[in-house]
């Protein structure tokens, strides 16, 4: 944009129904023509500036007491800008990747009652849109807008934002912004600055390759070329949907020869496992009279990895990578009294296909819940070789944080929530580190040098569903995590009894983000209360026990459900073996018959500690930890 293009405006973020941070001086950007003579009302006051000769100007405004809705206006030479309905309150940075940006949409089985009737106008949430940056921090956004809350954008809020914002404006009664710059599947490295990222060292190459438009260009169009000239190919060769043929859909189809499988079960261990291409199922149930022509909700679970679901021949949802709920909505008049046939074609990608276990699948119709487990029929509509595994540009360092935190440079905010680091677990001794850099770079930019960071430690998950070959990497990144609260003003949330086994997403985000908001209350706010469950303090050997003594302990500790569970101990040689565990006052002593020389003990120190079991008496969870004499 030329000089004599700028016009009066205010940066992205700065647009109506925002929410400024409380309490603290506000600065406030934006363009105008070069050396505008400018003036600003806010609520009754009048504050006189002027542009810069580039055409840029910024305003700052004294600290606010919370309230609104207010309205600010600019005025120039023959110009006036107004940004309406804006709030002053607490403002949190949501950043990471998908459990963070995982929409409240996505956690309906737990929260559908809860969030039916949300309606509150004190909360909003600001998407910063996805993108990224190569060629250097950007001074802007690229759009977006201010939400609050209300039944319908309530499904697009950040689920972990939303119960947080929800906690803060229930303790506190003032407005909550959310400001949310997360992405799926993003590396920490993709949020640090150049700077930072060529201090740490090792990523000279690939800032080099993506700071080259041509290389990223191909990339990009390159690798959705090839994915696009994948599926072409499967949809061209699958025997199921050629056109002489009758649809392997249809409930007309003949499907006596097809062989049997049990639904649900990764395919490994079966004739599919290794397949990739499209696999079809197919499975008939009955219905009476009374559910014909009623609209249903179908429940499949999870699928790896794609799926077109039909039902009676009619194509009643899709998905295209595995990781989401199959939750499809089945429109009134699909749905017949007598025999009904359900048809699922899979497209694997990789060669891990198959229904995740411990999921639901049924058909619900009204109160009816008809199950669907059990043996379907099944056979392959082509094989192919795998689809390419891709580069993610938008992940690679310091891409995401010109795009997405930059132009946040000089934003007021009470404190950073922060998930993320699934991603990193193929290097998980790096990442404390890293997060180390994250915490003093995002301070540094938005020059609040004590900006509380309150982090989530990875939950539970089986690696094994992805087939992780080094068991291990999340007990592993846990640890790093652990050991990053040795950083000023920082607070991390234990998950390790709310994940789920059988999902990398997680529903129960409401926990998570009361665990937060506990600590945001003794931290930020000064309240005297246990926030954090017990931390590993020392160690001491007593006869062949070993006594482990804690820290965060409130009340005390608990066994709950039962024996304490997951402890471990070893002795000289390093291996580690099943101990007994019982909490005493405010330890826990822990021995076991195959060690009686212990020197190590370690607890839920495993990708999946399921039942993992020490609490305080308020309920919190320990941190999984390991320690040796």
């Amino acid at each position: 944009m030329s000089r004599e293009d700028l016009r009066l405006q205010a940066a992205a973020i700065f647009s109506d129904g925002m929410v400024l941070q409380r309490e603290v001086p506000l600065r406030l950007w934006g363009t105008a023509p070069p050396q505008e003579e400018l003036e600003a009302r806010f609520r009754g006051a009048v504050y006189r500036f002027q542009s810069d000769a580039a055409g840029t100007w910024r305003l700052e405004l004294p600290p606010q007491e919370a309230g609104g809705p207010f309205e600010l206006v600019i005025t120039g030479a023959g110009s006036e800008l107004v940004i309406r309905d804006i709030l002053i309150g607490d403002v949190w940075l949501l950043g990471g990747q998908s459990n963070m940006e995982l929409p409240v949409a996505r956690t309906l089985d737990l929260y559908a009652q809860e969030v039916k009737g949300a309606d509150n106008p004190w909360i909003r949430q600001y998407r910063v849109p996805i993108s990224f940056n190569f060629a250097g921090p950007q001074t802007d956004l690229s759009g977006g807008s201010w939400e609050a809350v209300n039944p319908q954008t309530v499904l697009e809020f950040s689920a972990l934002g939303y119960f947080f914002a929800q906690a803060h404006n229930q303790r506190y009664r003032v407005p909550v912004g959310l400001v949310l710059t997360a992405v799926g599947g993003s590396r920490i490295e993709a949020w640090l600055s150049e700077e930072v990222i060529r201090e740490l060292g090792g990523y000279e190459d690939v800032l080099a390759r993506c700071q080259d438009p041509e290389y990223v260009r191909e990339l990009t169009d390159g690798q959705l070329a090839a994915t696009a000239t994948w599926f072409e190919g499967i949809n061209a060769r699958d025997v199921g949907l050629q056109e002489s043929e009758t649809p392997w859909y249809s409930p007309d189809l003949d499907d006596g020869d097809w062989d049997g499988l049990t639904v649900p079960q990764l395919w490994k261990g079966t004739e599919l496992e290794g397949l990739c291409g499209s696999v079809w199922l197919r499975k008939q149930f009955q219905l009476d009279q009374g559910a014909a022509g009623r609209g249903a909700l179908l429940r499949l679970g999870a699928i790896a990895d794609a799926d077109f679901t039909y039902l009676n021949g009619v194509q009643v949802g899709k998905t295209g990578y595995r990781y989401p709920p199959r939750n499809y909505e089945v429109p009134p008049g699909v749905l017949k009294a007598g025999i009904n046939t359900l048809a699922v074609r899979v497209i694997v990608g990789y060669g891990g296909g198959g229904f995740i276990e411990g999921k639901s699948y049924a058909l619900e119709i009204g109160s009816e819940r008809i199950d669907l487990t059990g043996e379907w029929k099944y056979k392959v509509g082509c094989r192919t070789e795998p689809l390419q595994r891709f580069t993610s540009v938008h992940h690679q360092p310091s891409g995401m944080y010109n795009a997405m935190i930059a132009p946040l440079k000089g934003c007021a905010f009470r404190g950073v929530l922060w998930y993320q680091g699934e991603s990193n677990t193929g290097a998980p001794e790096e990442y404390g580190r890293l997060f180390a850099a994250l915490v003093e770079n995002w301070r540094r930019d938005l020059s609040d040098p004590q900006l509380p960071f309150l982090f989530v430690q990875l939950p539970n998950y089986d690696t094994t569903l992805e087939g992780d070959p080094q068991p291990g990497q999340w007990a592993l990144l846990r640890e790093q995590q652990l050991k990053s609260l040795e950083l000023p003003r920082t607070a991390m949330a234990v998950t390790v009894d709310v994940g789920e086994a059988n999902d990398l997403h997680p529903q129960n985000k409401k926990d998570i983000a009361l665990r937060l908001h506990l600590a945001a209350r003794r931290m930020v706010f000064g309240e005297p209360i246990t926030a954090q469950g017990p931390f590993f303090a020392r160690l001491e050997r007593e006869n062949g026990a070993l006594r482990v003594y804690f820290t965060d302990t409130g009340g005390g500790l608990e066994a709950r459900g039962g024996e304490l569970r997951w402890f471990e101990v070893c002795g000289p040689d390093g291996v580690f073996h099943a101990a007994q565990a019982e909490v005493q006052g405010e330890t826990v002593l822990v021995w076991s018959a195959d060690v009686p020389e212990p020197v190590g003990v370690r607890y839920a120190w495993h990708d999946n500690p399921e039942g993992a079991n020490l609490y305080s008496a308020e309920g919190l969870p320990a941190s999984p930890f390991r320690a040796h004499l």
